[in-house]
């Protein structure tokens, strides 16, 4: 397929209707319908149905929409990236990240590559992992640091070991828990929790716990994948929250929050750097990922 097929299979696969398609391509209804004829009969198969009022991809339209738009996405990055270099620039690079310890070290790996490459344009993107390594597979973001949602991941992904991720349980400064001793799951389990939503692996650690030792959380739960929110929240209720401890130390120090003094096991996978297998790195990535590994004062450990 041509350049003009993807374009038009990716306008239509957006308006879902020929009429629309033909006016942001430029070109008459008839038009329209002949290029849609061409696809098809070069792939040797139907992929919209024909209704009243628009068109309706099929399973094998929905595959091929998917791919006119990574083919397209990955042709917009090239051009970009292209036009930077000429222009004397480091490139684009676009990098997704998990909260916690991987933002510190993001941080500090952002600073330390901007000296080295005043030029190059970063463009940062903050999600869970589950999100991430779904940008990671459509071309969206070049790179993740993050953890494997499931084990099928690892035939698809490189992954290399960045560092552990320590949790506390924290509340607001007022929390009637500041200051206990011997706190057990069972007590802790009468209280209000803010919870990561459940694909991510800090609710996995605690819903382990809870659920291993027969417990249900019994006086309100709020799910939140937002820090900043359950930090307002913790801060006007009396609801505590597990958190890696590298995000709250920072609030902690600063008279924020409160360590709820709780002996917690350390259950939290490591994090590490994901790329795409079996497709080279361009060089404003490669040095990235150097800087990354010297900041986390690592050798690479691949597994």
């Amino acid at each position: 397929m041509r350049f003009r097929h993807l374009q038009f299979l990716d306008i239509l696969g957006r308006t879902r209707n020929l009429r629309l398609t033909a006016e942001q391509m430029h070109v008459t209804q008839p038009a329209a319908t002949k290029i849609l004829m061409d696809i098809e009969e070069i792939l040797e198969a139907r992929l919209f149905d024909r209704l009243p009022r628009g068109m309706r991809p099929n399973e094998l339209g929905l595959f091929t929409l998917r791919y006119a738009s990574t083919a397209l996405d990955g042709q917009r990055r090239f051009v970009d990236e292209f036009n930077a270099l000429k222009q004397g620039g480091h490139g684009h690079l676009t990098i997704g990240a998990i909260t916690g310890s991987a933002a510190h070290l993001l941080l500090a790996s952002v600073v330390e590559i901007q000296r080295l490459r005043p030029l190059l344009v970063l463009k940062i993107l903050e999600q869970s992992s589950d999100q991430l390594i779904l940008w990671l597979a459509e071309r969206k973001i070049d790179l993740m640091i993050g953890r494997f949602t499931n084990e099928e991941q690892r035939s698809q992904f490189h992954y290399e070991r960045l560092s552990d991720e320590p949790l506390c349980v924290v509340g607001g400064l007022r929390h009637p828990l500041r200051g206990a001793t011997d706190l057990t799951l069972t007590e802790l389990a009468h209280w209000p929790w803010i919870l990561y939503p459940p694909s991510t692996a800090v609710r996995k650690v605690s819903d382990d716990l809870f659920g291993g030792a027969g417990l249900a959380l019994t006086a309100g739960v709020v799910e939140t994948p937002s820090f900043l929110f359950a930090l307002e929240l913790m801060n006007t209720t009396n609801m505590m929250s597990l958190q890696p401890a590298a995000l709250v130390e920072k609030y902690v120090n600063r008279g924020l929050l409160a360590r709820i003094p709780v002996s917690w096991p350390d259950r939290m996978p490591d994090y590490g750097l994901i790329s795409r297998l079996g497709e080279p790195l361009t060089p404003s990535a490669q040095a990235f990922i150097t800087v990354l590994r010297e900041t986390a004062n690592l050798a690479p450990d691949v597994v």
